[in-house]
């Protein structure tokens, strides 16, 4: 079996994505698959799986193979809470299944990737910073944080991730901006798979304020 990439994807649907930002969001998650299936490495070896947090948290996409993967429709509540820890816990528990370790008998897959995309901050606090440090101890190659729109709150990515983004809206030029940057990172990760580093990141455009 060829060493898989794979990439998970953390997405707030709570309620306060309701309406043009949630358009946005599919039209950007949309336009990242398309822009990833024009490269031949990440249609040989890309895995995705999609998980959804509002005041549920939903694996609306097993791990799926980059070819077999088709366009999707994100929706959300019209209110709610965001369980951005219950989100992570369910990840933990899907990488723990499904990666592949490396063993005598062959190479594993390569170190994984997560994108979390929030609009808010974590309902769940406490079981937030529960799950930071198991997150940690996956060796995920990199971990990139998106705090999107005005009420986002990029302090909470800071506790997990050095990797974080801000967004100053919500609006569907930002988010394919920042999904098109996305789709440079995946392309990125997978070139540099294989040292043992972690993944670089490649530099972002002008809609995109890396936090310092």
């Amino acid at each position: 079996m060829s060493r898989r990439l794979l990439a998970y994807f953390l997405l707030d649907t709570s309620g306060s994505m309701n309406g043009e930002p949630i358009q946005a969001l599919n039209n950007g998650f949309n336009g990242l698959i398309s822009m990833l299936r024009a490269d031949p490495q990440a249609m040989d070896s890309l895995h995705l799986s999609v998980i959804t947090f509002d005041r549920e948290v939903k694996n609306i996409i097993p791990l799926t193979d980059l070819a077999s993967f088709y366009p999707m429709e994100i929706t959300c509540p019209d209110s709610g809470p965001t369980h951005t820890g219950a989100a992570l816990e369910m990840v933990s528990e899907l990488v723990k299944k499904e990666l592949v370790k490396g063993s005598e008998d062959g190479n594993g897959d390569w170190r994984p990737l997560l994108f979390i995309f929030t609009d808010g901050k974590p309902s769940d606090i406490q079981k937030y910073r529960q799950m930071i440090p198991v997150i940690r101890d996956l060796e995920f190659g990199a971990i990139v944080g998106c705090a999107a729109g005005p009420k986002a709150d990029e302090q909470f990515l800071k506790e997990l991730t050095d990797h974080v983004v801000k967004l100053d809206t919500t609006d569907a030029i930002t988010l394919s901006s920042f999904f098109k940057w996305v789709s440079s990172s995946i392309t990125m990760g997978g070139k540099s798979q294989g040292t043992g580093e972690s993944t670089p990141l490649p530099p972002p455009p002008s809609e995109l304020n890396i936090i310092i």
